[in-house]
C-alpha cells in the first residue's frame, strides 16, 4: 500500500483578495511595491507590480513568498536565528531564493500553510507592514 499526504494550496480567489488587501496598504504608504502570492510550493500565484516598483523588486518580493512557504517562517525570523551562528549565516545566504530580511510570510488557514506573501519596494519594514494588511483579509476565514 502507498501512503500519501494530502495538503491544501491557496486559491487565485483568495491569492487576488490578499494581494489587493496589500496593494491597498502600499497605496495609502505612498510607495511602489511588488506584492507576489506562491501556492505551498511555491509556485507563483499572483503577483502585482505598481506603477513605479524598482526593478530588484520584482524578483526579490517572489522570493520572499517562496521563502515563507518552503521554510513556513516569516523571512525577518531567520536573521535572529542565525546572527549568532557565523558558519550557518554565511553559508545559508548561499541557497537560492533563501531571503533572511523582513517581508515575507507563510499564508495559514486553520494553522496549515497554504502559500506564501512576499513585497518588496520599501525598507524590509514597510514591506512588512504591507504583507500584514494582506494577511489581514484571512481573519474573516477561519
Amino acid at each position: 500500500m502507498v501512503n500519501f499526504t494530502e495538503s491544501k494550496n491557496i486559491s487565485l480567489e483568495l491569492a487576488n483578495k490578499v494581494l489587493e488587501a496589500a496593494r491597498a496598504k502600499g497605496e495609502e504608504l505612498g510607495m511602489p511595491f511588488s506584492i507576489a502570492i506562491v501556492d505551498k510550493p511555491g509556485n507563483l500565484k499572483a503577483f502585482q507590480a505598481m506603477d513605479g516598483a524598482p526593478v530588484l523588486s520584482l524578483d526579490i518580493a517572489q522570493n520572499k513568498a517562496f521563502s515563507a512557504a518552503a521554510y513556513n517562517r516569516a523571512t525577518h525570523e531567520w536573521y535572529d536565528r542565525l546572527k549568532d551562528d557565523p558558519p550557518l549565516l554565511h553559508g545559508i545566504v548561499h541557497t537560492p531564493r533563501l531571503v533572511i530580511f523582513g517581508g515575507g510570510y507563510p499564508i495559514r488557514i486553520n494553522g496549515e500553510v497554504i502559500g506564501g506573501i512576499g513585497v518588496s519596494g520599501g525598507h524590509y519594514t514597510h514591506d512588512m507592514q504591507v504583507c500584514e494588511a494582506g494577511l489581514a483579509v484571512l481573519e474573516n476565514l477561519e
